[in-house]
């Protein structure tokens, strides 16, 4: 729930009750589409009756998808052919020629409650066995011979605040946890999410602190909550967000806003929002350009194969074959551009090399910790950069001296700001990558002399492009 609805290109179907010892079957999710229609009614209906089950059985199955419903709690797979829990699917059944194509048509367009982002929970049943709530397919049956069309059949069932999205984008689906633990000092879309599904989870359990600020950093507050999650749901109360506690976050999140439920109270499109940029490609010019070159430029120090780029904050033709080159090196399809998952590998990459280089207090100018310094952290890393601002003071004396407490306080954070206003870069109030390397680069230049920084790379220095 990272991200607005799309149509996934494979689903994966247990084939019988959630907890029965049945296989699992992966198909394009077309297929299925046809399969479930084909094994749910018949293909003599009138055809509007026959699209607007289509429209439903779409957005079922892309609900189960979206709310990760089954994989929220452990399972390996996406959806049931129970119809005790979901629809009818029956393997290696015939698909009627007629389905097949009014599929091919719809097949990329589902419900959605206005107001709303995810796919509506589209209840339904045959209307004569068994009733329910949501759609009678045989009800849409008489619905059409009185000449309804199948959006009139659909408001019918499920209300006149109803909007049919066409055309939404087929891409591959990926599981919504990140592949990394998230923890103090992380930053990202990921973050944002936990924080939002924390904050509204908090309403049904007080015992959970609410994050004050949805900002997409760990900080000392988010950690805090997810310590107190932990706690009220039997986890280990280690405050860091591994792929349990993720999940667990996830199926709570989707239980008390009832995301699985056709009285939902709906996802808007502020929690679902990206506060950062969720692809990086050539052209791109901004701090996280900035970032993505910091970690490949130390990377490229440390591996001969990795190309080394300058800190431009422009995806130009050298970023694009420095990204090449890593993704060469680990394995991955060479395509130039960095999405979620490349950069969770060059950020293990960067992890691996800082946990590599052995830190004392001989060496004072070191590479960025690999975690946002932010009002609230503590640590020997806040206590570096407070020496750093200070040391800087002397000959910048409107970026403010600070104690070395090693907390970053509110004082710390003036002095950030003052530091990020003084050399162009964006005025967060928080340390990261960019910010890091300004200060430690311009101390190393003040206190030993240009070019000569002492980083832990025999003659590694990071010197932004001018």
């Amino acid at each position: 729930m990272t991200k607005t609805p799309f149509i996934p290109d494979m689903i994966s179907v247990h084939l019988g009750a959630p907890d029965s010892n049945s296989e699992n079957v992966t198909l394009n999710f077309q297929d299925y589409i046809k399969n479930v229609v084909c094994s749910e009614i018949y293909p003599t209906w009138p055809e509007n009756s026959i699209r607007a089950n289509v429209y439903v059985i779409v957005t079922y199955a892309l609900n189960r998808i979206y709310t990760e419903w089954y994989r929220s709690k452990g399972y390996d797979f996406d959806i049931t052919n129970s119809t005790q829990y979901d629809q009818k699917f029956i393997k290696g059944r015939e698909i009627f020629g007629n389905i097949s194509l009014i599929v091919d048509q719809l097949f990329t367009n589902y419900i959605r409650r206005r107001g709303s982002v995810e796919p509506l929970y589209a209840q339904f049943c045959n209307g004569t066995t068994v009733t329910c709530g949501g759609l009678s397919q045989w009800g849409t049956v008489d619905l059409a011979k009185r000449g309804y069309t199948p959006y009139e059949m659909l408001q019918f069932y499920y209300g006149n605040d109803i909007d049919i999205i066409t055309d939404a984008q087929v891409m591959t689906n990926t599981p919504s946890y990140p592949g990394t633990d998230l923890k103090l000092g992380i930053i990202g879309n990921d973050i944002r999410t936990i924080q939002v599904q924390l904050n509204r989870i908090s309403r049904n359990f007080p015992a959970i602190p609410k994050i004050s600020e949805v900002d997409g950093i760990y900080g000392t507050e988010t950690e805090a909550a997810v310590k107190a999650f932990q706690s009220v749901f039997d986890l280990p109360q280690t405050g860091i967000v591994d792929k349990t506690t993720w999940y667990k976050i996830a199926f709570i999140y989707v239980s008390v806003k009832r995301l699985a439920d056709l009285n939902s109270e709906g996802l808007s499109l502020e929690d679902v929002r990206q506060q950062y940029t969720e692809e990086l490609v050539p052209g791109m010019q901004n701090i996280e350009v900035k970032n993505l070159q910091y970690y490949l430029a130390v990377i490229g120090a440390y591996y001969e194969a990795v190309m080394p780029v300058p800190i431009t904050g422009y995806y130009g033709s050298q970023t694009e074959n420095s990204v090449r080159s890593f993704q060469k090196v680990y394995g991955l399809p060479e395509t130039g551009i960095v999405n979620r998952m490349v950069w969770i590998d060059i950020y293990r990459a960067y992890r691996g090399i800082l946990e590599s280089v052995p830190i004392d207090d001989s060496v004072d100018v070191i590479l960025f910790p690999g975690r946002i310094l932010k009002e609230g952290i503590s640590g020997e890393d806040v206590k570096r950069l407070q020496r750093y601002l200070t040391y800087i003071n002397k000959s910048y004396p409107n970026i403010p001296a600070v104690n070395d407490t090693g907390y970053f306080g509110p004082l710390t954070r003036s002095s950030v700001l003052a530091f990020q206003k003084q050399f162009g870069i964006d005025q967060t109030g928080y340390v990261g990558a960019v910010t890091w390397n300004e200060a430690a680069s311009l101390y190393s230049d003040l206190k030993y002399g240009f070019d000569k920084q002492p980083f832990q790379n025999p003659g590694f220095t990071i010197k932004e492009e001018k």
